[in-house]
């Protein structure tokens, strides 16, 4: 076990309860129970000690952009009780670390990721497919007109369950509410495929996801006060 000091746990517990307080407040303005809805702490390049920290403070699930960076935290973790979802692009040479390390992947893209993906599997692994809701040519994900196919190709492949749709939208400084309409373009996807999650929101527009039905928001600043580096 790694040994924090009891005032960042401290810190760790009002910043995750801050989070927690405003999913809380969106749930109710949404009519939603607040369980419908699941935080998933992003700890890209965090030091371990403030991942422990938040772990400690009551964090239960954890988001990696890079698959040997997830490897190297969950194995370096692993007496703790935590989920790691891998959520960034993944090259193919990396699927080994995901099939073997992660509990959910946020950021499936094709049919060959996923038959690779399946390969290594055991037990099916949770993907949510990527779009990119907004045709940026910086961002990665499928064109929103691909979803229905690609989710029957995804649908049959060994070794992976597809839970959702998953989304990063521009991020408009200042404007949470200038990712609303993509937020509510990715739900009404999901709902014409049938995918019962939606991974959406981050720090700067989380609670306006949960209003629009994300069922996991990633969130890294707002938990950790910030990126080394």
């Amino acid at each position: 076990m790694i040994e924090v000091d009891p005032g960042a746990v401290d810190d760790a517990r009002v910043r995750l309860t801050r989070v927690r307080d405003a999913m809380a407040a969106a749930c109710a303005r949404a009519g939603r129970p607040e369980h419908s809805v699941s935080l998933l702490a992003v700890s890209k390049r965090q030091p371990l000690e403030a991942v422990v920290a938040l772990i400690e403070a009551g964090q239960r699930a954890f988001g990696e952009n890079y698959a040997q960076a997830l490897r190297d935290r969950a194995s370096a973790l692993g007496e703790y009780p935590v989920a790691w979802h891998a959520i960034g692009p993944l090259q193919k040479n990396k699927v080994k670390y995901v099939a073997r390390w992660a509990s959910g992947f946020h950021a499936l893209a094709d049919v060959e990721t996923a038959r690779l993906l399946g390969e290594l599997r055991e037990i099916p692994l949770p993907c949510w497919l990527e779009v990119n809701v907004a045709g940026e040519e910086t961002k990665h994900g499928v064109a929103p007109d691909a979803v229905p196919d690609l989710v029957a190709e995804l649908r049959e492949v060994p070794g992976v369950a597809l839970v959702g749709l998953m989304c990063m939208p521009p991020v408009v400084p200042d404007d949470p509410e200038a990712s609303r309409p993509h937020f509510a373009r990715l739900r009404a996807l999901a709902e014409a495929a049938g995918l019962p999650e939606l991974s959406m929101g981050t720090t700067s527009d989380y609670p306006v996801a949960v209003e629009e039905g994300a069922t996991w928001i990633r969130v890294g600043r707002e938990l950790f006060g910030g990126r080394p580096g």
